[in-house]
């Protein structure tokens, strides 16, 4: 079907246009907002204790999270598409949960299982504590980022086929082998933007981290939870802007990164 000039500058048009509305203008005005009394205010508000400690929660769960993922992710994209088993679309629909539930869902949800009340409440009596902790916020970041790397690495696997592994099981390479020589080096792409994907979802993720943490400044607060602290809670609205547009820029940086990969995919395949 061909379409004439006219209607692809309108279509073009209206696209850009309803970008600019919903993300153009909101961003610009953040950005105006945080650096309009000059860039030293900018980096004395982003400099705070707060805003430090909460930068480096936000990369400390990051840290953690990534690396979990990959295995988890990786090893479930290589049981769905080279397994048979039961319970195979039980999996799959496990794997989807995340973009179906609602985060703050996920971080009752959490509560209910490890609050002090719930059915691995016992953990607490041991020292080990989850809710409004590390580790609760880890947790509930991992089931919001879960799907990225599956679904990411997944159809490469199928794309690729079992041709190369087959003939390497044949000449003699172990499981281990085939895998770091064959298989991994094959999905790099795939599990590197999938890793982009978990790092950006994990960076902006509020609704289930905000129910797990106890929102202390300088505890366990990131920067998502730093941002809606200042705008609601202190009323610091040129704070909450200023967190904001660090937030934004690391963001940025992802999707950068993400769009690079994506160029240098297309031009390796």
């Amino acid at each position: 079907m061909r379409t004439s000039a006219t209607a692809r500058l309108g279509l073009r048009a209206v696209a850009l246009g309803y970008l600019l509305l919903l993300l153009g203008i909101p961003v610009v005005l953040i950005l105006w907002r945080s650096f309009g009394p000059g860039v030293g205010a900018f980096l004395a508000s982003v400099r705070t204790p707060a805003a430090i400690s909460a930068l480096n929660l936000s990369m400390l769960i990051v840290a953690i999270v990534v690396p979990l993922n990959v295995v988890f992710g990786v090893g479930t994209a290589l049981a769905l598409v080279r397994g048979r088993f039961r319970g195979r679309g039980l999996v799959q629909a496990v794997v989807d949960l995340p973009f179906a539930v609602s985060p703050v869902v996920v971080g009752v949800s959490l509560i209910l299982l490890w609050g002090a009340g719930g059915w691995f409440g016992g953990v607490e009596r041991l020292g080990f504590k989850v809710i409004f902790g590390l580790p609760g916020m880890v947790i509930a970041t991992l089931f919001v980022t879960l799907p990225f790397v599956v679904r990411e690495v997944e159809p490469v696997l199928h794309e690729i086929g079992t041709d190369q592994e087959q003939a390497a099981a044949t000449l003699g390479a172990s499981s281990w082998q085939t895998f770091w020589r064959i298989t991994l080096p094959a999905i790099r792409w795939g599990l590197t933007y999938g890793v982009v994907l978990t790092v950006a979802r994990a960076l902006g993720e509020f609704g289930a981290v905000i129910m797990v943490s106890s929102g202390f400044p300088g505890v366990s607060q990131t920067l998502t939870l730093l941002v809606h602290s200042r705008y609601i809670d202190d009323h610091n609205t040129y704070g909450a802007y200023a967190a904001a547009t660090l937030l934004m820029g690391l963001a940025l940086v992802t999707l950068l990164l993400m769009t690079l990969l994506d160029r240098k995919r297309s031009t390796t395949t």
